[in-house]
This record gives C-alpha cells, structure tokens and sequence, in this order.
C-alpha cells in the first residue's frame, strides 16, 4: 500500500515536472493583443487589483462578453499580487494545470482501480502526461485570456473526484461538495455545462452504478447539476448575445454549422493525433463539399456504432467517446459566436476522453503480448517525448504578438483574424506600411467590418499624405453599422483640417443630436461653425457647453473670442478675464 502511494506520488511530481518543462518558458512572455486587453491588460476593473468593489462588480457584470466570475476575480488576484507582469499571469495559469495533471492523475487512477491496479496507473499516468503536454493545450495554457480554460479544468477534476467520494459513500456532504466544486467551475467557465452527462457515463464505467436498482436514484442525483447546467447556459446566451452577438443564420446558415461541426469533430482527432501546423484561429470554410460532409459523417456513425457494439466487452470505448462529442457540443459551432470553424483550445477538457478511450484500448489488446509492458513503456515514452518536443515547439509561438500571427498567417490561409491583429499591433508600433497592407486584405474581403475599416482609417490617418483616404474609410464605415459618435467626431475633426467645413459641421450636428448633454459634442460642433464665421451659432454652442461643464478647458477663450469677433465686446470681455 506504501509502495502504491510512493508511486503516485513519484508520477505527480514526474507530471508537474514535464508540465512545468514545456510550459516554464512562458513566464518570460508577454500579454498578446488579442483579448488580453479587455480581460487584463488594459481592463480598468481588473488593473485595480482585488476588492470588495471589484468581486461585487466580478459577479453582477459580464466580462468580455462572458460572466465567469471567478475567472474574473482570478485576473484581478494576479494584478494585485504582482501587477502587470505578464511573466507572474503566466506563472499562475502553468501553476493551474499542472495541479490539474497532478489530480487527473489521481481521478483515473481511483476511478479504475481493478482489475488491475498496477495497469491502470499506468494508463492513468500516460493520459495525465498526454493531457499535461499536448500541443493542443498551449493555446489554454500559454494564453493569459484562456485562465478560464485552466481554471475550470481544475474544478472539472475536483468536481469528479468529489463524486467519486459521494459514490464510496453517498452522504449530503459529500454531495454539496459536488455542487459547491461544479457552481465553481461554471462560474469560470460555462463549458462545463455537459459534466452531468459525463458524470452519467461515468456511472456506466468504471464506476457501475447503472443497475436497474439504482439507475433510477442515479438519475435523480443529477437533477440539481442539471438545473445549474441549464442556468448557465442561458446567462451564457444572454451574456454573448448581449455583447458581441451570436452571430445569425442569415449570415452563417444552420446547415453550413452542422456540417462544419462534423468534420471539426474528425479535425480535432487528427490535430490530436499528428498536432502540426496548429494556430490560434482557424477561417470558417463556409459551405463545404458534399463528399467532405459525408465522409464525416459516415465516420463519425461507424465509429459511435461500433463502440455501441462493443459497450460490454471494453465499456470504456462508448465511455471515452461519449465524454470527446458530449464536451464538445457546447463549442461545435451550433451557436457560433465568432468566425472560426474551430479553434485548440476548445480540445482541453473534451480530449480527456479521446485519450482514456485509446489507452485502454490499447492496453486491453496488448494483454496477451509476451512482453506487452516494456513494449508499451517505451512506447509511451517516445510518444510523450515527441508530443513534449512539439508543444515547446507551438509556446515559443505565443511569446508576443507579432511572434504568434506571423505563425498564425504562415501555417492557415484567408486568416482575417491574424492579418487584423498584427495590423493593429502594427500600427500601435506605429509600422504604418505594414499596417494598412495587413488592415487593407481584412476591408478587400469584408468591406462590411466595421472594426476592420476604422483601423484602416485611423492608420491611414496618421500617414503623411493618406488624410483623403482615411476620411473615405470612415464615411464608409460610418454608412455601415448605427451611427457612432467618436467616429463620426474624428471624421469631422479629419474634414475641418482640410478645410471640408460643411461636411464636418454637418456630421459634428449629427454628433450633438445623438449626444445633446456632451459638453464635447456642443463644444466641437461650435469650434467647426466659428472656424466657418457662423459666429451666432457657434455662441450659442460655446455656452451650451459652458452650461453643461461650467470648466470646460478653452471654452470660455474661444467664446471670448467668437463674441469680440461678433461686435459683443462687452460679454467678450467677461469670457476672456476667465483665462
């Protein structure tokens, strides 16, 4: 019993080992461009550090189109803790799952503890390493924005051992602890919303509490994470279709999302398999091709029919698929957010199953080898070697952000999302050629995107000679969505420099009318009518705006001003003794 837990113990350190030999790297990268803002970098609530205020903001308030509030308090921890150093946020997201590897490691080696105890730590150790290493993991470990991936992960694991607890003996402690552990990881990430199922499957094997005398108080000891799953899921919709938007039918089809789903779900198995060429997004093909679609589909069914068959002799077959399409669903694409056909990150927790259903497997069939167990050690060995080899090949992808979409554009094809990053990377860095090369490829093949446009034109704006060209970009991008009042301010700011008066004052009205209380918006609207000598108005928009902010700066000067020019030199002369 001593030596078995010696050697647990050994195999945890040996997993913390590889995980943090891969991994370790990160602590010298940066935050990257892409959602690292707006969760962290540049997330005033966040920046703050931990508060009273700031939990109580965590839990009432989405967060980057999400409400995940322990992931949220998570980020605000490490700023409070060491501020914004990207290195420490990457410490603590390596720190995450490591600990997960560690306890997956524990989970299957509890959960399949016979026959044969010896061979299933064996296996549990090898999809511990599997899942610890993965290529397919760098994109939620290395990613300062994906610390709800590695958080919830660890709640996932948690939550099962606490079940497997309540199962030795079932007890109402035993069973909070699986809520209290599940509420957690839901409230990180709303992916774990299929766990009830998983736990189902589960029940089937290895833990063999389907009897037809107990499957009934089974099924009813799920009711409660149903129910949890169930509310999750809708504050997820309502959060993301009040932020960003679930993206409609009419633009993505139904049809064009089932099909893409199928042949995601064969992708990811291959990108486990042979993890080369990986990226951080991925273009949505669209429409595919009918042979495509059918070849997955029939896959797909050949396999779920023949672990179907097989659901007695090797239980854990029907069980580690199930746990791969079931955890997969609520990120196929059904209801896609975004324009991805798939995306790394997504594998995480899903490939769990993928890997238990293969190592068994493999195990069950090579029983009855003369000298199966050396053969299977080494080869475990040079998998997760090679697996180790590649993924510390795919980190030093992610140690900045020009690194990451310059990978990004080299191994994927029609990539908007990488050529819209490092446009935008390089315009902060203020590459202006660069920039609109890359912002102009996203305008060519979306010229409805308004984000894509504004970045083109505040590029083109700050180039020597392109003023006309940026002011043509956000008069296309103002046509396009709702009118937006800092756009159409800086198009009319563009226009009054080049002495395009009307223009700019009709569009600083357009702004005033949308914001009648801005002391801006008055303010703007009179500078472009005093530069135009509509001296009478631009008094009454200079007081507007005195009136609104009593102290607004250069008010009182330039109303002086408009006033003297109008023949009032009286009142003028009140303004301009303000200065």
């Amino acid at each position: 019993m001593r030596a078995q837990l010696v050697l647990k113990f050994a195999i945890c350190a040996a997993l913390i080992a590889i995980t943090w030999a891969v991994f370790g790297h990160t602590v010298g990268h940066e935050f990257v461009n892409f959602d690292d803002p707006i969760y962290v970098s540049e997330n005033d609530h966040v920046r703050t550090g931990l508060s009273w205020q700031g939990v109580a903001w965590a839990f009432t308030h989405v967060h980057s189109h999400n409400w995940h509030p322990l992931t949220t308090i998570s980020h605000m921890l490490d700023c409070q803790l060491f501020g914004l150093k990207p290195g420490a946020h990457h410490f603590v997201n390596v720190l995450l799952h490591s600990a997960t590897a560690a306890l997956l490691f524990f989970l299957l080696a509890q959960f399949t503890d016979s026959p044969s105890r010896s061979g299933a730590i064996g296996s549990s150790a090898f999809v511990a390493a599997v899942f610890a290493i993965h290529p397919l993991h760098v994109e939620s470990v290395a990613w300062i924005s994906e610390r709800k991936d590695v958080l919830s992960g660890l709640f996932f694991v948690l939550t099962l051992l606490a079940y497997f607890h309540y199962t030795r003996k079932p007890n109402v402690g035993r069973y909070l602890s699986v809520l209290i552990l599940f509420a957690c990881g839901l409230m990180s990430k709303p992916m774990l919303v299929t766990l009830p199922v998983i736990l189902l499957l589960l029940d089937y094997w290895p833990l063999k509490r389907l009897s037809d005398s107990s499957a009934r108080r089974v099924l009813v000891e799920k009711i409660p994470l149903v129910v949890m799953s169930i509310a999750s899921a809708a504050g997820t919709l309502i959060a993301q279709n009040e932020g960003i938007g679930l993206v409609r039918l009419e633009v993505l089809p139904l049809t064009w999302r089932i099909t893409n789903a199928l042949v995601a779900c064969l992708v990811y198995i291959w990108q486990m398999i042979w993890p080369a060429n990986l990226a951080l997004a991925y273009h949505h093909p669209g429409k595919l091709p009918l042979w495509q679609v059918a070849g997955a589909a029939a896959l797909l069914i050949a396999v779920t029919l023949g672990v179907f068959a097989l659901r007695k002799r090797s239980p854990y077959l029907i069980v580690g698929w199930g746990w791969y399409l079931i955890m997969l669903l609520p990120v196929i694409g059904l209801l896609q957010v975004g324009g991805q056909a798939h995306a790394d990150r997504y594998t995480y927790l899903p490939q769990i199953g993928l890997c238990l259903a293969a190592t068994w497997g493999v195990v069950d069939l090579a029983r009855f080898w003369r000298y199966h167990r050396p053969v299977l050690g080494v080869a475990a060995a040079i998998i997760i070697s090679a697996l180790a080899s590649r993924a510390a090949d795919q980190v030093s992808y992610w140690h900045d952000s020009e690194r990451l979409w310059r990978h990004t554009l080299a191994v994927t094809t029609d990539n908007d999302v990488a050529h819209l990053g490092l446009g935008q990377l390089l315009l902060e860095q203020q590459r202006l050629d660069d920039a609109i090369t890359e912002l102009q490829i996203v305008v060519a093949r979306h010229p409805n995107d308004v984000d894509a446009r504004l970045k083109l034109a505040n590029a083109l704006s700050e180039k020597k000679g392109r003023t006309n060209d940026a002011i043509a970009q956000y008069e296309a991008a103002a046509k396009i969505d709702a009118p937006d009042p800092d756009v159409e301010t800086t198009l009319a700011n563009l226009l009054l420099e080049q002495g395009r008066m009307e223009e700019a004052i009709r569009y600083y009205r357009d702004v005033v009318r949308l914001q009648p209380s801005s002391a801006l918006a008055h303010y703007n609207l009179a500078v472009g009518l005093h530069r135009d000598r509509r001296l009478s108005e631009a008094i009454i928009h200079y007081k507007a705006a005195l009136q609104i902010d009593p102290n607004y700066p250069d008010a009182d000067d330039f109303l002086g001003r408009a006033l003297l020019e109008n023949g009032q030199e009286d009142e003028a002369k009140i303004h301009l003794e303000k200065r």
